[in-house]
């Protein structure tokens, strides 16, 4: 089976939360945050601050792990297991921009849109919103149907990979 690690980054200003509109790809039509997967000999971090320069014009420079989510699921149509490194940054440099890839837009954290997002947001963003620190996993059918899911809050991540 094959297994992924990838970023996913929220911008946090006030009581508003930065999510993009995926434009292509996987993930395509649904809101989220901004990331990737790491290219070679690249960190974790690293892959975080270039995935956010290179979809939304963003370089952030003060942020912090919150969450590490496993996904047992399919990618592309293939059975994958997803490890996503969630963080949100609240400082950073330059304005969210449209890309080829994203179309970002603010949103009071109040009022996210989660009918546009992946089904498991809703069970783990708002702990994290909320400053809680988590680890999850997440069982994913091929319609993207949560099939089981379990998370704990953690104090930190330990070494990330």
């Amino acid at each position: 089976m094959k297994e992924i690690t990838a970023t996913l980054l929220f911008l946090i200003k006030n009581d508003q939360i930065l999510l993009a509109m995926k434009k292509r790809g996987f993930g395509a039509g649904r809101f989220n945050g901004v990331g990737g997967k790491p290219e070679e000999s690249e960190t974790i971090e690293q892959a975080l601050v270039r995935e956010s320069i290179e979809e939304i014009s963003v370089r952030p420079t003060k942020f912090e792990q919150v969450a590490l989510i496993d996904f047992d699921e399919y990618f592309k149509g293939e059975p994958a297991i997803m490890h996503i490194h969630v963080f949100i940054a609240t400082e950073w440099t330059g304005e969210p921009t449209e890309s080829e890839e994203m179309v970002p837009e603010w949103f009071n954290q109040n009022k996210i849109p989660f009918n546009q997002m992946w089904p498991d947001d809703p069970y783990w963003l708002p702990q994290v919103l909320d400053g809680k620190k988590i680890k999850a996993n997440f069982k994913l059918d091929k319609n993207d149907k949560i099939v089981s899911h379990k998370i704990s809050q953690v104090k930190d991540f330990g070494e990330i990979k």
